[in-house]
């Protein structure tokens, strides 16, 4: 039998920590997701000017008022501008509970959001300045 000496208790979590590490693991989730829906925006809009720029004449595409190049940029800068908003909004709910919850750390999420950022402007650069 053990002593009571070498049983280690560990801290019980009251119910407001437990809350707080419920939100903390909810605002993450939101962030994932809206990395995925810019990777989803910025990865079709690629798609689109590829896939119709291939297809179509070059004389052709510059009597459109969108054309597939057009589209696409703007799909790609939707994606961009939704993961900027959702890491914009991660980080003032992150700072909100800062304030309640001292323990709060910055999210592993939050660093991928902004790498993904990063390399999607790096992306939306090259294909802007490539005619």
């Amino acid at each position: 039998m053990a002593d009571e000496k070498d049983i280690v208790q560990e801290p019980v979590l009251s119910n407001t920590d437990l809350a707080f590490e419920r939100t903390i693991l909810a605002e993450n989730r939101t962030l994932m997701a809206w990395v995925r829906t810019a990777i989803s925006m910025i990865s079709f809009g690629f798609t689109i000017y590829k896939f119709f720029h291939e297809m179509s004449h070059p004389s052709h595409l510059s009597q459109h008022l969108f054309s597939p190049r057009k589209v696409g940029m703007m799909m790609i800068a939707f994606g961009l501008l939704a993961l900027l908003w959702g890491v914009a909004e991660h980080n003032a709910m992150v700072k909100k509970l800062k304030k309640s919850y001292p323990g709060t750390e910055r999210s592993r999420v939050a660093w991928l959001a902004v790498l993904v950022l990063l390399f999607g402007l790096a992306l939306f650069l090259g294909a802007l300045f490539k005619q």
